[in-house]
C-alpha cells in the first residue's frame, strides 16, 4: 500500500503468480519501500521455466481504503484465472484498434516515422478517456516532474489529437473534467478578488485547486482560461455535439467570460480596454501589459459566449432559463458589457513593421536574433540570470504566433508570413510546446524546410534528448503537437464554417505519408504522395470535405484522388 501525505490518497498493489515447476524454494521479504518474493528453482540443461506474474492495482478513487488490498488481490487472481494468453489477446485487440485510427505512416524517412509512432504510442498509453475524473499530465507516467498535475497543455495540444483519432467520449470526458472543477475555478478567482461567479481555472492542478507556487504564473498566465473555452468550441465543431453546450459548456463559458470582463480595464489614454500585468505563453516575459494573445483570447471568449447564449436561448429556452437561474446571470446587462469590451479591446500593433506586437513594450527591448546567441549560452534558461532573460527579446515558445495559429482563418497568408518571419527568428524554442506551432505555420506559408526542421525537433525531442532532460520524464503533451505538425501542418487539416478542409503538402524528404481522422462521425484516411492526394472513406455515410477549396464527396468504402498542389496557400 502507498499513500500520499496531504490528502491520504491510497494505491494498493497485489501480485499473483505461477511457475511451471514444483522444484522451487520460495521466500518473501519487504521493507518501507518495497515488497517482494524470491523464487529459487533447480533447472536442468535444456529445461524451460515459465514464470507468469499477475498484478492487481486499486486506488481510493474507486474503493474504500479498508477494501483496497482485498480488491487488489481479487484483481490479481482474476488476471491469473484468465491467464496470460487471454490477457495478451485482449491487450493486442485494444492496441490494434488504437493504431488503426491514430497511426501515421511515413515512407522514405525512417527517423520521422520512428518519431511519430513513438509519440502516438506514449499519448495513447497515457490517456484512454474512460474516466472523466482523470486528465493528462505533461510527463504522463514516465517521470515525477510536475507531479502528474494538469496544465492548459491538455486543451491546447492534446484535445486536437484525441478529437481526430479517438471516439468522441474521450474528448468529452476531458471537458467534463473541467466542468466538474468549475466551482473550484470560481473559488480560485474569489481568492484573487473576483466576484459574481467569475472563474479562473488553475495553471496547475489535480483536484481543481491551484497547485502552482510562482506568482507570475499563478496570477498572470491567465490565457489558460481561453484555452479551456476554445476547447469547448473545438469539440463541438468537430463532433457536432451541440448538446454539450447545453449540458455543461455554457456554464463554463459564462464563468470564464465573467472573469475576462472583470480583468479588463478601460484605458482613458488609449480609449480602449486593456489587460494589465499578465504573462503570455512566452514565460520569458512577466508582468507585461496587453499580451496580444491573451487579449485576443479574451475578446474571442466574450464573443463566443454571447453567441452561445443566443443559440441556447433559441434552441432550448427551458435549459436557457435554468442556466440563467443557476448562474444568477443578467442576460441583457452582462452581454452588453461583454460586447462593449470585445469591440473595444486594445491590440498592440507596429504600423511600420505591419505586425502584431507581443505586448505594449516589446520594441523597447534590444532586438536580437536567436541565431546570434553563442552556442555555449544555449539554452539561455540554464545559462542566463532571470533578470537578463526577462529584459531580452528572446521568446521561449510561440506567443503571438500561438494566437495566429488558433485564429488562423482571420488572417491572409501575407499577414501570417510577416508575423512568422518577425517572431520565429527571435524564438529560442526552449519549451517543448514551441516547435509544433511553428511547424504548422511554416507549412501554412509554404516554408517547407522550416516546417520539416521544426517537425523533427518536436518529434525527436525525447528520442534524441535535445534538452538533456529525459531523465525527468517524457514530454507527453508536446507529443500531441508532433501529431498536429503532420496532420495540421503538412496535411493542412482545418475546420472552418462547420466543414472539414485539407490542403496537403509534402516535404521533399518523404516519398509519401498517410493519416486517419474522424470528423462528425466520418472516418477518413488521407494518403499524400509527391504526385497526388487520395481520400479513402471508412465512414458509414457519404463524407463531404474540401480539398484545396474544392468540395469533394466520398461514398462509404470508396476512394477519390486529386493532384497534389505543392505550393498551395489558402
Amino acid at each position: 500500500m502507498a499513500q500520499t501525505k496531504k490528502l491520504d490518497f491510497r494505491v494498493a498493489f497485489a501480485m499473483n503468480w505461477e511457475i511451471n515447476t514444483q522444484n522451487t524454494h520460495i521466500t518473501s521479504s519487504h521493507n518501507q519501500t518495497w515488497a517482494g518474493i524470491r523464487i529459487e528453482a533447480q533447472v536442468s540443461e535444456n529445461e524451460t521455466i515459465q514464470f507468469d506474474k499477475f498484478v492487481g492495482v486499486t486506488s481510493s478513487l474507486n474503493h474504500q481504503p479498508d477494501q483496497l488490498i482485498k480488491k487488489a488481490e481479487e484483481k490479481a487472481l482474476m488476471a491469473r484465472t484468465a491467464g496470460f494468453e487471454k490477457m495478451l489477446a485482449a491487450h493486442t485487440d485494444r492496441w490494434s484498434n488504437i493504431w488503426l485510427h491514430s497511426d501515421i505512416k511515413i515512407e522514405g524517412d525512417i527517423a520521422a516515422q520512428q518519431a511519430i509512432r513513438f509519440n502516438i504510442f506514449q499519448l495513447n498509453q497515457t490517456y484512454t478517456g474512460d474516466d472523466e475524473r482523470l486528465n493528462v499530465g505533461p510527463k504522463g507516467f514516465t517521470g515525477e516532474k510536475y507531479g502528474g498535475t494538469t496544465y492548459w497543455d491538455t486543451e491546447a495540444y492534446c484535445i486536437p489529437f484525441f478529437l481526430a483519432t479517438a471516439p468522441p467520449h474521450v474528448t468529452r470526458n476531458l471537458l467534463i473534467y473541467r466542468y466538474k472543477h468549475l466551482e473550484k475555478a470560481i473559488e480560485n478567482a474569489q481568492k484573487l478578488g473576483f466576484t459574481k461567479g467569475a472563474a479562473l481555472y488553475p495553471m496547475v492542478t489535480i483536484n481543481g485547486e491551484e497547485c502552482h507556487n510562482e506568482w507570475e504564473i499563478t496570477f498572470e498566465e491567465i490565457h489558460r482560461n481561453g484555452a479551456i473555452a476554445f476547447a469547448i468550441f473545438n469539440y463541438i465543431r468537430h463532433t457536432g455535439d451541440e448538446k454539450y453546450l447545453e449540458e455543461y459548456g455554457l456554464e463554463v463559458l459564462i464563468a470564464i467570460s465573467r472573469f475576462w470582463a472583470q480583468r479588463a480595464t478601460w484605458s482613458t489614454e488609449k480609449q480602449k480596454y486593456v489587460i494589465l500585468g499578465v504573462t503570455g505563453p512566452n514565460e520569458y516575459e512577466n508582468n507585461i501589459n496587453n499580451n496580444w494573445y491573451t487579449n485576443k483570447m479574451a475578446q474571442w471568449c466574450l464573443r463566443y459566449t454571447s453567441e452561445s447564449l443566443e443559440k441556447i436561448k433559441t434552441s432550448n429556452p427551458t435549459r436557457f432559463s435554468a442556466i440563467l437561474d443557476k448562474t444568477n446571470f443578467d442576460f441583457e446587462a452582462e452581454v452588453a458589457q461583454w460586447q462593449e469590451i470585445s469591440a473595444q479591446m486594445h491590440f498592440p500593433f507596429h504600423a511600420e513593421l505591419n505586425v502584431f506586437m507581443q505586448q505594449d513594450g516589446f520594441m523597447d527591448k534590444e532586438q536580437k536574433m536567436a541565431a546570434d546567441l553563442p552556442a555555449q549560452e544555449r539554452p539561455i534558461n540554464q545559462n542566463w540570470s532571470w533578470d537578463r532573460i526577462l529584459r531580452s527579446c528572446f521568446i521561449k515558445q510561440a506567443d503571438t504566433l500561438q494566437g495566429i495559429y488558433v485564429f488562423e482563418e482571420e488572417y491572409d497568408t501575407a499577414t501570417i508570413r510577416r508575423n512568422f518571419e518577425f517572431y520565429e527568428p527571435r524564438t529560442v524554442h526552449e519549451s517543448s510546446l514551441s516547435p509544433c506551432v511553428h511547424a504548422i505555420l511554416a507549412a501554412r506559408i509554404g516554408n517547407l524546410n522550416k516546417a520539416y526542421e521544426m517537425y523533427l525537433r518536436t518529434s525527436r525531442l525525447d528520442l534524441d534528448d535535445y534538452n538533456n532532460e529525459v531523465h525527468e520524464g517524457l514530454h507527453i503533451t508536446s507529443m500531441a503537437g508532433t501529431w498536429m505538425s503532420i496532420v495540421e501542418g503538412f496535411g493542412g487539416k482545418r475546420v472552418t464554417n462547420g466543414a472539414l478542409r485539407i490542403n496537403p503538402i509534402i516535404p521533399n524528404q518523404w516519398e509519401a505519408y498517410a493519416f486517419r481522422i474522424t470528423f462528425k462521425g466520418s472516418d477518413l484516411e488521407i494518403k499524400v504522395s509527391q504526385k497526388e492526394v487520395q481520400i479513402i472513406s471508412h465512414a458509414k455515410k457519404t463524407a463531404t470535405l474540401f480539398v484545396y477549396d474544392e468540395k469533394i464527396s466520398v461514398e462509404p468504402g470508396a476512394a477519390t484522388s486529386v493532384q497534389l498542389k505543392s505550393e498551395y496557400n489558402a
